[in-house]
């Protein structure tokens, strides 16, 4: 095989990244926009030593799943990766990729795992309430928004967003028409000069209140009344602001917010929870599965209001009010100091008051819990009914694993974004003397390949000196709980996507490439002068694209 040859593909699986996955003669092959189920006629475009990439020339045998594209520029855009599936099949995908990570990284038996029915969108459009359009020209001067291609800062020109709210595209036409009017002009990546870089719009859904934010490379507006007054008209409009973003980065937000009409923010709910909602707080964008979500995790807590909760890694408080409301006292921990006052303020406007917030890392604040109670109590152990996390992609640090195990809660409940380090965490807390008891998925984000998780585990008999000396163990490889991903992710993505093997010892050459830190004898050979062989152009490529993909580089 060559590049230019044309294969005839079955595929028979999706990659990371929402592309669809074929075999050849041994090798691996990627094609963007090809779903499961689908033969398709596909064109070599690169090939590797035992993967490759090809574009879709044609589907010769449309998959029984296949279903046509409801929005026209899906294709170019990078929002959607699986839009032409089926619903029903984009559910048995997500269920199916958490219960393989659950059993391939887990090493959980496939007979006994406690799965239960993904929890489906009746209606899987419109359901974001946040969008970020970027704004910029075209080859002809005009100014456009959008959402940018895959893998890009090129802007894909769409005011209609299918995954957005509705109100998004007038709002859109509105801002765009003003900029045209008063000549106002859009940001350029590449210069770094004109205004109007992205503008964020919030809707709350079941308050109806509207927020636009115009981020903008500056700190004012030309003649911004003139905008002012035609938002206004929009029903529901509550909130008009600029964000100042003046550095040359693709970070989207700057620090400081000017209103130029209206409140700072707008509220909507969860359930009976009132949030507050500014430009730069953390919200979940799905509002109608983060109360099924966030429902799935009060119930699986077990509360009867005699509990003492830890919610680790709160944010603005969403689950932890939400427990709040059933448990004795709950205790939220958020790195981000912007998020715990939203969090105390939220707590303070739903009058919710069993509910305390502390700023700073989950591995830091809940081990030195553990540690100053145990002085102060004469060595006794700190104690947590439950405990509730949900990290971000990279999962638990591995401090903070072993200080769950150490307080012993009757319940853990993990919520997780991603099922891979999820699996990670799951057998640490297993092997500690936790019982997996329920597995249930949950979909975010329909029309995408990501899919959240809610677990509960339940204390069985757990001896507390194995676990110190579990995790006293050097071959434990503490190496693989640093921030991003393990070094056994990384392998098993290296190899889902590129059909490569790597070793540890690749990773941790690529690692410190990249300015990442790796252990210190890590992998380093015990014999004098040994050499040590350096890692091919091909998989340091592969690794790099792991490193990107699991957001540490």
């Amino acid at each position: 095989m060559k590049k230019d040859d044309i294969l005839r593909l079955e595929i028979i699986d999706i990659g990371a990244d929402g592309a669809g996955i074929g075999k050849a003669d041994g090798m691996t092959f990627f094609v963007k926009d090809a779903i499961i189920g689908d033969v398709v006629e596909a064109k070599i475009m690169k090939l590797k030593k035992s993967y490759g990439y090809a574009r879709l020339m044609k589907v010769l045998e449309p998959s029984s799943c296949r279903v046509a594209l409801v929005c026209p520029v899906a294709k170019q855009c990078g929002g959607c990766q699986i839009q032409e599936m089926a619903y029903e099949e984009q559910l048995r995908f997500k269920e199916n990729k958490v219960r393989n990570n659950l059993i391939r990284i887990g090493g959980f038996a496939k007979d006994s795992l406690p799965m239960e029915p993904i929890v489906g969108m009746e209606e899987p459009f419109y359901y974001r309430n946040k969008a970020q359009f970027p704004v910029g020209t075209d080859k002809e001067g005009h100014i456009i928004a959008g959402f940018y291609a895959a893998r890009s800062h090129y802007i894909i020109h769409n005011r209609k967003c299918y995954l957005g709210a509705e109100i998004n595209e007038e709002i859109l036409n509105r801002v765009i028409s003003y900029m045209e009017r008063e000549q106002v002009t859009a940001y350029d990546e590449a210069s770094g000069k004109g205004l109007v870089r992205h503008v964020l719009i919030r809707c709350g859904f079941t308050t109806g209140e509207i927020m636009v934010c115009l981020v903008v490379n500056g700190d004012r507006l030309p003649k911004s009344e003139a905008l002012v007054k035609s938002l206004q008209e929009i029903p529901g409009m509550t909130s008009i602001s600029l964000n100042v973003n003046r550095e040359r980065t693709n970070v989207i937000l700057g620090h400081e917010v000017k209103v130029l009409w209206g409140r700072g923010y707008i509220e909507d709910y969860i359930g009976d929870v009132k949030y507050q909602i500014s430009p730069l707080s953390f919200f979940q964008v799905n509002p109608v599965q983060t109360k099924k979500l966030y429902g799935l995790a009060l119930e699986y807590a077990q509360l009867t209001g005699k509990e003492t909760v830890w919610d680790l890694y709160c944010g603005i408080g969403t689950i932890s009010l939400f427990l709040a409301q059933k448990a004795k006292q709950v205790y939220g921990v958020e790195i981000v100091p912007a998020a715990i006052e939203d969090a105390k303020n939220n707590a303070k406007i739903n009058h919710i008051g069993n509910a305390e917030f502390y700023v700073g890392k989950a591995e830091d604040i809940l081990p030195k819990y553990y540690e100053d109670y145990a002085a102060e109590h004469g060595g006794e152990r700190a104690y947590a009914d439950v405990i509730v996390v949900d990290p971000p992609r990279k999962g638990c640090d591995a401090a903070l694993l072993e200080t769950m195990l150490n307080m012993r809660p009757e319940r853990i409940v993990y919520v997780s974004c991603d099922s891979a380090t999820l699996a990670r965490d799951l057998r640490v807390l297993c092997d500690g003397g936790y019982e997996l008891i329920k597995v249930r998925p949950v979909d975010q984000f329909p029309m995408t390949t990501h899919v959240e998780t809610v677990v509960l585990l339940s204390k069985g008999e757990i001896d507390s000196k194995k676990v110190r000396v579990e995790f006293s163990l050097e071959d434990m490889n503490m190496s693989g709980f640093q921030e991003g991903a393990t070094y056994g992710q990384i392998k098993d993505y290296v190899l889902e996507t590129s059909g490569l093997k790597v070793s540890s010892l690749y990773i941790s050459q690529i690692k410190r490439k990249h300015g990442l830190e790796v252990g210190k004898n890590y992998n380093l050979s015990k014999k004098e002068n040994a050499r040590v062989p350096n890692c091919p152009l091909e998989k340091e490529q592969a690794i790099t694209e792991a490193l990107k993909h699991f957001h540490m580089i």
